[in-house]
């Protein structure tokens, strides 16, 4: 006899609850992923130092223009998912986003940081933040101190990828005018 394990999947709905009841508690590092409750790993120095590097870099080139939001919630209820990027910029509101959880419309940058999760970033996470709209996404690997920016949402991926190498400038298409360098996202 062949046993057939099924794959349950959770609405948006049934996660919150689960969080609400206590079943999933705040010391629990899971996000949902189409349906799915994924377990994220610990975060380590060299992750949260990188993190703390761009969110500082952008809270001070911006002044007040983008909200700097990290490892909080990104709600893409059409895909039952609700990640947790490491970083986004944000149309600002003045209730910062205790109204309601940020989605695609209001994301200027997502940034997602990646050493052991690399894999799963870059063939789940990306995929899904272009299917949901995302203007423009960027993966910084901290292993080959390289970036990936990732631009023009399409149904399957990002149409467009850019790996800015060196001294190279580059922007968040949002605001051009926030020069930056590989040296500045890794030191």
């Amino acid at each position: 006899m062949t046993v057939q394990a099924k794959r349950r999947r959770f609405s948006l709905d049934q996660y919150h609850r689960m969080g609400h009841t206590g079943i999933l508690g705040a010391g629990d590092r899971v996000e949902l992923v189409d349906g799915d409750i994924v377990e994220m790993g610990s975060i380590h120095t060299r992750h949260a130092g990188t993190v703390a590097r761009i969110a500082h870099l952008f809270a001070t080139r911006l002044d007040r223009r983008a909200l700097v939001w990290t490892q909080n919630p990104l709600l893409l209820a059409q895909y039952q998912s609700e990640p947790l990027p490491d970083l986004m910029l944000l149309v600002p509101r003045t209730d910062f986003y205790v109204g309601g959880l940020p989605e695609p419309p209001s994301v200027r940058l997502l940034v997602e940081v990646a050493d052991a999760s690399l894999y799963y970033d870059r063939q789940k996470k990306l995929p899904l933040y272009a299917r949901s709209g995302v203007a423009e996404s960027w993966l910084v690997n901290i292993d080959v101190k390289r970036l990936e920016i990732h631009r023009n949402p399409g149904r399957l991926r990002y149409r467009s990828v850019r790996l800015p190498t060196g001294s190279e400038t580059f922007a968040p298409a949002a605001f051009p005018d926030v020069k930056l360098t590989p040296r500045d996202l890794f030191g």
